[in-house]
């Protein structure tokens, strides 16, 4: 059974802060050997979407507010990838900033590699591509049709 869960920093136990940042370790440090600092202190102000399967942390990502609203640190757990986890995580994101928070638009870092993933969920190019902590990532924006 998936659970899907929305929490604030604060409302975050131990055990799933740890899952989470361990997840983001294993994903973005180790096996894309990008050696940069996850803990930015965004995560402080960040809402925290996440799915557990048997209590497990299999997805994840954070909703931040700059002068718009970013989505980031969007992974899945190699065991859990390709079955649409990230698809379903991802439009819950949108439509909550969308829905709840009334925002015109969302921004995230694409990398690159993900581009035609992010385009499938409506989400359009705005720079071209520039190296972020050595990897090549796109800025891209979706806007709120339901304004």
């Amino acid at each position: 059974m998936l659970e899907n869960i929305k929490k604030k920093y604060s409302d975050l136990t131990l055990d799933e802060l740890y899952s989470i940042l361990k997840l983001r370790n294993e994903i973005f440090i180790v096996e894309q050997k990008c050696y940069y600092n996850d803990i930015d202190n965004i995560d402080k102000e960040s809402l925290h979407f996440f799915n557990k399967k048997d209590g497990e942390v299999i997805s994840y990502l954070r909703i931040y507010r700059d002068k718009n609203h970013h989505i980031g640190r969007v992974l899945v757990d190699k065991k859990h990838r390709g079955n649409g986890v990230s698809t379903r995580l991802m439009q819950e994101a949108i439509d909550y900033i969308f829905k709840e928070l009334k925002e015109v638009e969302i921004e995230i870092e694409a990398q690159n590699y993900l581009l035609n993933f992010y385009k499938k969920l409506g989400f359009i190019e705005i720079s071209e591509v520039y190296l972020l902590d050595d990897i090549p990532h796109i800025k891209m924006v979706l806007k709120n049709s339901l304004i």
